[in-house]
């Protein structure tokens, strides 16, 4: 079906769908409190990427056995609908017809405004603030102007290669996608590293895969800011007791609704500006779900460079796992 075309979501309150419990302002600071590492690191704006040393680098690629490369990335999306408001830019500016003599060259211009449901991207430390502040209690205004972050910046973070694991809750539940409003809880991570025969340790990539781009795929694009499959904010004590490094999925990592009263992205806050964990966003993560599968093992090394963007929030991105 088009992506044009919006599909049919169930209102995940009346169809049962389970986006809570519901979680008050004052429970969601505590939780905040109780997973923040500020002050942990240096440099503090990689946050958590301070944890993926060489050595977590090399085991990283102890996990690569059958050399098989799988991307992450979602097409660059050029075409307006209910998840992507604000389409990406692609057009040509050269048809071999400008620049002489031979060789004739063909060039074109591409332009996104990234953060969003349309476009697979890394959110950087400066994204998000909660209360006004950043990450490690920088204030937000005095960091982040038109021209930029100067804390918390994309190009601070570099790239990462580090062990991923992919938790694959369809795959665990026998279904084809989570619904949009599913909430995913510590007990389903816990479930999903038995079934999967994986465990989730210091300095890893934690992907989510719910199924999002299945089902757009087979039902057509809905308003994914209203509603879709997630983590709940429960699983986040979990995660920050792993000490993971990157976390990510084919949705934006929330539930939504949002179970928390006030906050609209309780997982963003409590990831990037609590615990220092980057976020990837939209990923695709169909074809990992089948190598994954095929190979027997939930484990891979994953690579994420980001561009090099002075000031960035984050990045454009095409995660690649290599198992």
């Amino acid at each position: 079906m088009s992506s044009s075309s919006a599909a049919q979501v169930p209102d995940p309150v009346s169809a049962g769908i389970g986006n809570g419990p519901a979680v008050s302002r004052r429970e969601f600071d505590a939780l905040f409190e109780a997973v923040r590492t500020w002050g942990r690191w240096a440099p503090a704006d990689r946050g958590a990427w301070n944890r993926v040393t060489a050595d977590h680098v090399r085991r990283a690629t102890a996990a690569v056995r059958s050399g098989a490369v799988v991307p992450t990335a979602l097409p660059w999306n050029t075409r307006p609908g209910p998840d992507n408001r604000k389409p990406a830019l692609h057009h040509m500016t050269d048809l071999g017809d400008v620049e002489a003599p031979e060789p004739r060259t063909h060039k074109d211009f591409i332009a996104v405004d990234y953060h969003g449901k349309g476009v697979t991207h890394l959110d950087a430390l400066s994204h998000i603030a909660y209360q006004g502040q950043l990450y490690d209690g920088r204030t937000a205004g005095e960091v982040v102007d038109s021209a930029g972050a100067r804390f918390g910046a994309v190009s601070t973070l570099g790239p990462l290669v580090t062990k991923g694991v992919l938790l694959d809750l369809p795959a665990v539940l026998g279904v084809r996608w989570l619904e949009p409003g599913r909430a995913v809880h510590a007990k389903d991570v816990i479930a999903a590293e038995k079934a999967l025969g994986v465990a989730i340790g210091e300095g890893d990539a934690v992907l989510l895969r719910s199924g999002h781009v299945r089902r757009r795929a087979e039902l057509g694009a809905w308003d994914s800011d209203a509603a879709s499959a997630g983590f709940h904010v429960d699983a986040l004590p979990l995660l920050a007791e792993r000490g993971i490094a990157l976390l990510g999925g084919d949705g934006d990592s929330d539930v939504r609704p949002s179970p928390v009263d006030g906050v609209h992205s309780p997982v963003h806050a409590l990831a990037v500006t609590a615990m220092g964990v980057p976020l990837l966003d939209n990923l695709d993560l169909e074809a990992l779900s089948a190598a994954t599968a095929e190979a027997g093992r939930y484990e891979f090394m994953l690579v994420v460079a980001p561009l090099n963007i002075p000031g960035g929030t984050g990045s454009p991105v095409t995660p690649v796992a290599v198992l």
